[in-house]
């Protein structure tokens, strides 16, 4: 009889032990408990900390309030002038509501992610490539914006969304190539014309300087022959100045 009773006793405890533990929750800084009572949710989520669970009468999910980083795979895309290119992204969302994300959607990270992606095709689809490769950041705040509308029934905030890469098919690439280079070959046409013209300027008023006083002709002259000097040894043979010859001549007459 004893026995039977030290029995009962030990599973009584263990049972009472048993319900202890399934009642105490407890949730992190970053987590939230929605209590489903009899069925019924409880308007206010519990948590962080201890949490008093009165299983079997009520149950707890836990949900994360951490951002969710989520990589929207690739998506086939047709531009507005007919280009067709694979375009993936980032989505940054949270959730901001538990109770909303536990009851107004069966999986909100699932949700969000094809939201995301019919977003995305929706959106680039209406650009043109040109604006799609260059007005990137106008392209992620109109993702966003739509993206994190119709996602805030369920509780969901969506605080970010950039696009990643855009793969553009081969003879698109190669005809691009081609444009930037042409491109560049123009710029370096015009800069090297504006060079030409700057020199020619400079060079006619230095005529203009020269023919006014012929004395910068004698110091350019010297000044050439200088740096000629400078160069690796060689034979330089250079005309002598006429009036510096007529004022050797006559310098040597006025000696007789």
């Amino acid at each position: 009889m004893m026995g039977v009773l030290g029995s009962g006793l030990g599973l009584a405890i263990f049972f009472g032990v048993f319900i202890v533990f399934k009642w105490i929750n407890i949730l992190n800084e970053y987590e939230r408990g929605v209590i489903f009572r009899l069925g019924r949710v409880l308007k206010e989520p519990k948590g962080p900390g201890f949490v008093f669970v009165f299983w079997p009468i009520d149950r707890i999910v836990k949900m994360s309030l951490r951002t969710v980083v989520h990589d929207i795979p690739p998506q086939d895309i047709i531009t507005r002038d007919n280009v067709s290119v694979t375009v993936n992204a980032v989505v940054y969302f949270r959730v901001m509501n538990p109770v909303k994300a536990v009851v107004e959607v069966e999986n909100y990270v699932y949700a969000t992610s094809q939201l995301a992606q019919t977003t995305l095709r929706s959106v680039l689809g209406e650009v043109e490539l040109d604006d799609l490769l260059t007005k990137r950041e106008e392209l992620n705040v109109r993702l966003q914006s739509i993206i994190d509308d119709a996602s805030d029934p369920w509780g969901v905030k969506v605080s970010m969304v950039e696009v990643k890469h855009v793969d553009l098919p081969p003879d698109m690439q190669r005809a691009m190539a081609k444009q930037a280079e042409a491109e560049r070959e123009k710029r370096a046409k015009i800069i090297h014309a504006e060079g030409e013209l700057t020199a020619s300027v400079k060079l006619a008023e230095a005529a203009d300087v020269m023919a006014t006083n012929p004395v910068t002709i004698q110091l350019r002259y010297m000044q050439t022959l200088s740096e000629i000097s400078t160069e690796n040894a060689s034979t330089i043979i250079f005309p002598m100045p006429i009036k510096m010859l007529e004022g050797l001549t006559n310098m040597g007459k006025g000696g007789e």
